[in-house]
């Protein structure tokens, strides 16, 4: 048995500075839609839990009511930690920015 020809594959992709920063913005933007998308459902399962939303058929009991406020206190503090990432990920952008202007400045 012998063994199978892999081609020589070298992945180079020429990207520029202000193109990395783009895709960086782009994909904080698109985490924090995800992240609005997450927190709307929330606010619907307690609207739903409430009988808000139509399509309840029996009231919910304080147990129920109890569960759910767990589930969307879980999940809103893993959004808040995210948001924390995402924040510090902004930032660091934005000082990149600022040392690259402040150098022009200089110069």
């Amino acid at each position: 048995m012998s063994f199978p020809n892999i081609p020589n594959i070298t992945a180079s992709i020429t990207i520029t500075r202000d193109n990395v920063l783009n895709l960086l913005l782009a994909s904080i933007a698109f985490e924090e839609l995800g992240l609005s998308h997450i927190i709307n459902a929330e606010g619907e399962k307690i609207q739903y839990a409430l009988g808000l939303i139509p399509g309840l058929k029996h009231p919910s009991s304080i147990t129920d009511l109890l569960n759910v406020n767990d589930s969307v206190r879980r999940t809103l503090d893993s959004v808040t930690k995210k948001e924390l990432v995402l924040q510090s990920k902004l930032q660091n952008i934005i000082d990149l920015l600022m040392d690259e202007k402040k150098k022009t400045i200089c110069n």
